[in-house]
């Protein structure tokens, strides 16, 4: 049997996905006939049907499911390293670093800082994502390196990554001024009741409503976030750090007893063999670690601030 070949598999995807050879030969930007033939013939490769057809509907054969999982992984893997060899050939190398703003746990600074001063050191690139996102742009080939904050009852996927935790701290509720909970210096999740987080789920950690379930609301900035709390249409669990570095009048930052503290985590692909990649996580985790030994710095939270 010939291997096959990464158009298949974008052919196969597209279809798997939409279930409909139609939509997916809109979405290939090609006609359906030839994608209808280019299916049938990767079955007859194989030697195993990969969709059940009717005049009504597509599924997927257990084949097919298998197939569309392997070959998500498959593409994924060709465009890191298509992305990889572009930034590895660029005449002015740099080292990609991704995180979520404001979530370094004050350390980013003093990293960069001490970073440029090692003989490896490249020009970092910072690339800014949300939540969860720093984890698929190392897997995609868009980072080197990244600055994974993470509840510890919420830990990522580490498979095919090296780690290293930084610091654990605590997290705060941001809420506004105006908000009652503001007048008691600690609360616990059950009294955030009838409040939501910026991505419209109950923040007293009760599942969502059926209507708003599974919903993927829009991305907010922290500028966006910072207004929104402000009106008191949301509240916002942050990491501790961020308090002192945005006071603002309209928000509270008040201590949660029982919410899980974050985990701020660096993490780069297993496969890596970059010295600039190696002299990064040297800086990062002897930064964190002079940090942890003198805790009594500007980085030290104020949860009461308001």
């Amino acid at each position: 049997m010939n291997d096959l070949e990464v158009r298949q598999l974008r052919y196969f995807v597209a279809v798997a996905e939409e279930l409909h050879f139609g939509r997916a030969a809109e979405r290939l930007g090609m006609a359906q006939p030839p994608l209808s033939r280019a299916i049938r013939a990767l079955e007859r490769q194989l030697g195993v049907p990969l969709l059940e057809r009717t005049t009504r509907h597509v599924a997927l054969t257990p084949a097919g499911e298998t197939l569309l999982r392997d070959a998500r992984i498959a593409l994924d893997a060709v465009t890191a390293a298509a992305r990889r060899a572009r930034h590895a050939g660029r005449s002015e190398p740099g080292l990609r670093l991704a995180l979520k703003a404001d979530y370094d746990g004050g350390l980013l600074p003093r990293i960069l800082a001490a970073y440029q001063r090692e003989a490896a050191a490249l020009p970092v690139e910072l690339v800014l994502g949300g939540k969860g996102e720093q984890v698929t742009a190392l897997r995609d080939g868009r980072a080197d390196v990244a600055l994974v904050p993470a509840a510890v009852d919420e830990p990522f996927d580490v498979h095919g990554l090296d780690v290293e935790p930084l610091l654990t701290e605590p997290r705060l509720v941001a809420l506004a001024a105006s908000d009652p909970l503001s007048a008691r210096s600690c609360l616990r999740l059950a009294d955030l009741a009838g409040r939501v987080l910026p991505d419209g789920t109950p923040a007293d950690g009760r599942e969502a409503c059926p209507a708003t379930a599974g919903a993927r609301p829009r991305r907010l900035d922290l500028a966006e976030i910072f207004n929104l709390v402000e009106v008191g249409s949301i509240v916002w669990f942050p990491p501790a750090s961020v308090a002192p570095r945005h006071p603002r009048p309209g928000i509270a930052y008040r201590t949660v007893s029982d919410l899980p503290p974050l985990t701020l985590t660096l993490a780069w692909p297993h496969h890596s063999r970059s010295p600039a990649v190696a002299a990064f996580v040297r800086t990062a985790t002897a930064t964190a670690a002079a940090t942890a030994a003198h805790p009594a710095d500007e980085r030290a939270p104020q949860p009461a601030t308001s």
